[in-house]
């Protein structure tokens, strides 16, 4: 392949996923504008869970991806039945874990409000919040698990269009449940988790009933997990789910340091992250193109194939997410006031929001850096490369800046972390170490 066939074959694949992405972003775009029009205790009471809802999210995303990207080296290798083993046994796994998670969730929703440091005033909403969410793990895990199979695949479309039909329909129902039902911040959990049931079913259909290489209508084999399987989806899940489970700690550690502040700063971090994440999703979906063509030039042997595709994605992402942090910088005023009418949210937000455009491009080359060693199974040291950044950087800083600098101090340190982690994905990335584990 040319460069240029490359280049095209990369967008093409980010493309869809692209789209998918920024439909989700302003999916929680128009979700916390509504819940931010019912006043600023509604949205901190969101966003005081969110984070820990972050961290189920990612442990249902390591589950997935220790079964996928066994997939896509299958595909690669052009051994097809191995493939639809491997997705059988993902169905089974990753449906004990997720009721496990959600099962624990359950338990603490009543206690972690208070843990997260937040008032009375905002507890009952934040529990109720949470308690709805996690009661539909399942759906967001099968919606996962089925998309990410599809896209490692080398379908990228029908999960890119059922995640934006995922974003019309969580603004559809989170307006009768919020609105016209008048169940506020009950209602905005109750929409979303709707919209994840609906997506959820139609994903498995079109994987397990449509999918050219995958569908299993007709094919019979055994569900049942076996050894080899499920410990290749333990070594490259293991380290996925533990960066999560400590990053996702690490947010909620961010959330513990910034209630202190107060309920104006609770919402304004959380609005600033949702706004931010305008910027970082087409990094997320280049990422995921990185990883399905990654994964299966690995699964091939193509080591020279794969270097390339990881440097052009890599390029590519921090192309786009430059130009992204200038719109953010630029517009920052402006996407706050869509969220919310506070004034003093809105120039809070604001000062956040330029200090993080800064850090977008080497954000960007840590995300796509990590799909690149996700599609090889190196999952090991990018984790340990992310905790260390995280826990070392962020949190430290964060802890020392807040009480004098406030959210500006937390989101600060949070500029300064993502730019480290960017710089030292792209050193691995060039070093060239992940690539000794391809068999060619």
């Amino acid at each position: 392949m040319t460069q240029a066939e490359k280049l095209r074959l990369i967008i093409s694949l980010s493309i869809p996923s692209i789209l998918a992405q920024i439909s989700a972003t302003v999916m929680f775009f128009i979700d916390t504008s509504m819940v931010g029009h019912l006043g600023a205790r509604a949205s901190a009471a969101i966003g005081l869970v969110e984070t820990t809802g972050w961290l189920m999210g990612g442990l249902a995303s390591a589950a997935n991806m220790g079964f996928s990207v066994q997939v896509a080296h299958a595909i690669g290798a052009n051994d097809f039945e191995r493939a639809r083993r491997v997705l059988r046994q993902s169905l089974v796994c990753c449906t004990i874990w997720t009721l496990s998670v959600s099962t624990i969730s359950l338990l603490i929703c009543g206690y972690l409000p208070y843990w997260l440091g937040g008032t009375e005033e905002i507890a009952s909403d934040a529990t109720r919040y949470y308690a709805i969410f996690s009661a539909c793990g399942i759906f967001f895990q099968m919606e996962g698990l089925a998309g990410s199979m599809l896209k490692c695949s080398g379908n990228m479309k029908i999960p890119s269009a059922l995640n934006i039909l995922m974003c019309i329909l969580d603004v559809v129902f989170n307006y009768i449940f919020i609105y016209l039902f008048d169940l506020g911040v009950t209602g905005a959990a109750i929409g979303t988790g709707t919209a994840m049931f609906i997506t959820a079913c139609l994903m498995l259909y079109f994987l397990l009933c449509r999918s050219d290489i995958l569908h299993l209508k007709g094919r019979p084999g055994s569900f049942r997990p076996k050894a080899d399987v499920v410990g290749n989806a333990f070594k490259i899940g293991v380290p996925m789910g533990l960066q999560h489970l400590l990053m996702g700690g690490a947010q909620v550690v961010s959330t513990v340091i910034v209630a202190p502040l107060g309920t104006i700063a609770i919402a304004t971090h959380s609005m600033g992250i949702t706004v931010e994440s305008l910027c970082y999703m087409p990094g997320f979906g280049i990422g995921e193109a990185a990883t399905t063509l990654v994964g299966q030039s690995f699964g091939a042997g193509k080591r020279l194939l794969t270097q390339s595709f990881a440097r052009m994605s890599a390029a590519l992402g921090i192309v786009v997410m430059t130009l992204m942090g200038v719109f953010m910088w630029v517009f920052a005023p402006e996407l706050m006031a869509v969220l919310t009418p506070v004034d003093d949210i809105i120039s809070l937000g604001t000062d956040c929001l330029r200090i993080e455009a800064y850090a977008e491009p080497m954000f960007a080359a840590a995300i796509v850096c990590n799909g690149v060693f996700i599609g090889t199974g190196d999952t090991l040291k990018p984790a340990a490369m992310t905790l260390v950044s995280m826990w070392g950087v962020r949190l430290t800083l964060a802890a020392l800046l807040a009480t004098t600098y406030g959210l500006q101090g937390v989101w600060f340190a949070m500029a300064v972390e993502l730019t480290f982690r960017g710089l030292i994905f792209l050193a691995r990335l060039f070093h060239g170490g992940w690539l000794k584990r391809i068999k060619e």
